[in-house]
């Protein structure tokens, strides 16, 4: 059983911190990884600054970088994984959400 302790902040900073790195690591100015990913360069500055990106400029991203495929498996059902949620939920799959 794994635990994510990570707040969505970190996380968001250290996904910034892993594109930043793959794209020096691809030899990419800001300008390139931009120009091949159709992400403005405001956007990526903000995002290697901040974190903060839409969903679809952090896609385009990690296409460019070669990292898109590892979206695939985001949300789907792994038994070995557990949030602190899941925990208080019971096994019955709902079929529609609870709260507004």
């Amino acid at each position: 059983m794994t635990f994510i302790l990570k707040t969505p902040t970190e996380i968001m900073t250290d996904l910034a911190f892993r594109i930043k790195s793959k794209r020096l690591e691809l030899n990419l100015t800001q300008e390139g990884i931009c120009s091949r990913s159709g992400v403005s360069l405001g956007s990526l500055k903000r995002f290697e600054a901040t974190g903060q990106i839409s969903l679809e400029s952090l896609l385009k991203l990690a296409h460019a970088v070669g990292a898109l495929s590892d979206f695939d498996t985001l949300f789907s059902s792994q038994k070995n994984r557990t949030s602190l949620f899941s925990l208080n939920t019971c096994s019955k799959k709902r079929q529609r959400g609870k709260l507004k």
